[in-house]
């Protein structure tokens, strides 16, 4: 088992961010490709997925499509593509954060603590969640409607869980986005609005007409029992 894989295909640059990575105490296995990438993560129990987006061969792009349909461990991102497509594309294909080239190894660091908090914290491993016909096992990492289970990627998976976690109050906007994505997060209303979307689309019978994600006007998001 590796904590991490980095995917980047320049050489001095990965070398730089593994030293930074592994004085922190995480193990790193390294990628230079899309192609090797998604190789590692066949052969090897990865916790957390750190993908630059140019790369020889496939792109992060396809790679973080390919990891979401099989995977739902946390994608962080790193690029020089700061551009705001190349971002919104990044989340809509299931990255948990996004990251501006070049990096700042300090941010990186407590970007990616947080990512394994949020993801493999004991505190939030200890229970089953039931509300209407959902379910949340969080120890499994696993979400059922009427038994069988739905397949949520890693963000709408710890939304659902805030969401259900406060079932009947109405949370904020901001702060639904300061505890899925964090404070420094570049777009909080089309961030949270298309995972809101995405999330309905897969849990709710009619997602035109949600009856237990509600949004409460000008405020924000309600989960109800039904």
């Amino acid at each position: 088992m590796y904590d991490i894989l980095l995917v980047e295909d320049q050489e001095d640059l990965a070398d730089l961010l593994s030293i930074f990575i592994e004085k922190e105490g995480y193990t790193v296995i390294r990628a230079a490709s899309g192609e090797e990438a998604l190789s590692r993560l066949e052969e090897n129990d990865i916790k957390l997925l750190i993908l630059d987006i140019t790369l020889p061969g496939m792109d992060g792009f396809a790679v973080c499509s390919q990891v979401r349909i099989v995977k739902s461990l946390p994608i962080l991102i790193i690029s020089a593509r700061v551009g705001k497509e190349d971002k919104l594309n990044g989340f809509y294909l299931g990255a948990d954060d996004y990251m501006e080239k070049p990096v700042d190894p300090d941010l990186l660091i407590a970007k990616i603590r947080s990512l394994m908090q949020r993801a493999y914290s004991p505190l939030t491993k200890k229970q089953m969640i039931v509300g209407g016909d959902i379910t949340l096992d969080v120890q499994a990492h696993k979400v059922y409607k009427n038994g069988k289970v739905m397949e949520l990627n890693g963000k709408e998976y710890e939304l659902l869980l805030l969401l259900m976690q406060n079932q009947g109050k109405t949370l904020h906007k901001e702060y639904i986005f300061n505890q899925i994505w964090g404070a420094d997060s570049f777009s909080e209303n089309q961030t949270l609005t298309v995972h809101i979307k995405m999330l309905r689309s897969k849990i709710e019978d009619n997602p035109k007409s949600p009856t237990h994600i509600k949004t409460v006007w000008g405020v924000g998001y309600c989960y109800e029992e039904v």
